[in-house]
């Protein structure tokens, strides 16, 4: 993590630090069954973290070293991660709980591949004194705590820059909405906000859940849907996040149009961030990374410490399986040209030598991004 990464994270670390001095309640507290408690292990905690693929470049870019960061932090450099990719599989997923269950980790992070199927390794967990974490998702089963973004404000972002974008030819044409896959509980959440505000102001032209989130299923249906509706016919595009607007865009340059129509996204990647740049991508919904990992590891730490949640938690939600869950729902921005350099710039999240690579160097001059 850099140093201005670091810098943006004090706030959290602060928080961090308030919480690895809560007073420690019992390992019961977290429906332990007979573990050895974090706090009389001395700090040497093994937290497990399972994240669900690595296509997206924040889960290994960001929410890893995030949270390997904070645990360390909490736990005077006793305490390690114990670390897991399902590269879109949510089979495996469950083996790699059954591994971390072996391995007999304090606390397990999860965010799931498939928010159902991940239910039934998350009540093993529990059953052996595992208290869960979800992480970005909300999984289903006995969770002990989540932390997210407010997903479905984040449709509403996506959806009203998308009306903003085409002003008073809103209806003058189509749009495609690229929805993600239906195995997330985030991508319906996302859909239900941004038809919130697309709904009676735009067409809808063709409407796709797309497979397992890939920019090349992304790619393929966008083909489909210019065949179908014409490409002169489609004036936007809602993407659901960067990596699928990627594959669309290359769909709508592949189709020869003249112009772009307006694309939306989410997680501020960086090529995402540089088709902003370059006027290819019209916005994207930057998810301050540096804020929702290390809460999910401070989450994790005083689960497997027996201390109280309150200290971190200031809501609860309900899952399809488990009521009042105790939360922290982070805070979102819509990104575009005008508020790259104080948003994903300041935060350090990119430096402006990674954005304006040769590529896009004409792109940041005229923007003033030097």
């Amino acid at each position: 993590m850099n140093t201005r990464m670091r810098r943006a994270a004090v706030s959290v670390t602060a928080t961090a630090m308030a919480v690895s001095l809560a007073a420690c309640g019992s390992a019961k507290e977290s429906g332990d069954t007979g573990k050895v408690s974090g706090a009389k292990k001395g700090g040497a905690l093994k937290i497990g973290l399972l994240l669900p693929e690595n296509q997206t470049a924040r889960y290994e870019k960001f929410d890893k070293p995030l949270i390997e960061k904070m645990v360390k932090d909490l736990t005077a450099g006793k305490g390690k991660v114990i670390y897991a990719n399902a590269k879109q599989d949510a089979t495996v997923q469950a083996q790699q709980v059954d591994t971390m269950i072996t391995n007999k980790v304090d606390a397990l992070i999860v965010d799931a591949v498939d928010s159902k199927a991940i239910a039934g390794a998350v009540k093993k967990a529990k059953d052996q004194g595992i208290p869960v974490v979800a992480f970005d998702r909300l999984a289903e089963g006995p969770i002990d705590a989540y932390t997210s973004f407010d997903n479905e404000q984040v449709g509403h972002v996506q959806g009203k820059a998308l009306v903003d974008a085409l002003g008073a030819k809103a209806k003058d044409g189509q749009i495609v909405m690229m929805n993600g896959a239906i195995t997330d509980p985030n991508a319906a959440l996302f859909k239900k906000g941004a038809h919130a505000e697309l709904d009676g102001k735009v067409n809808i032209g063709k409407e796709y859940d797309t497979k397992e989130w890939k920019p090349e299923n992304a790619n393929a249906n966008m083909e489909g849907a210019i065949s179908a509706l014409g490409k002169d016919k489609i004036i936007g595009v809602y993407s659901a996040n960067d990596g699928m607007a990627g594959g669309i865009i290359t769909a709508l340059k592949a189709a020869g149009l003249p112009k772009l129509p307006p694309v939306t996204g989410q997680d501020a990647e960086l090529a995402g961030v540089q088709r902003i740049v370059m006027g290819e991508q019209f916005m994207s919904v930057y998810k301050p990374y540096v804020q929702e990992g290390p809460v999910a590891a401070q989450m994790a730490v005083a689960l497997a410490k027996g201390q109280p949640l309150t200290i971190i938690t200031k809501t609860t939600v309900d899952s399809p399986t488990k009521k009042d869950i105790p939360s922290m729902i982070i805070p979102i921005v819509a990104l575009t040209k005008a508020n790259i350099k104080e948003t994903v710039i300041r935060d350090g999240v990119y430096a402006t030598s990674e954005i304006c690579t040769p590529n896009v160097k004409d792109a940041c001059d005229a923007m003033g991004l030097k």
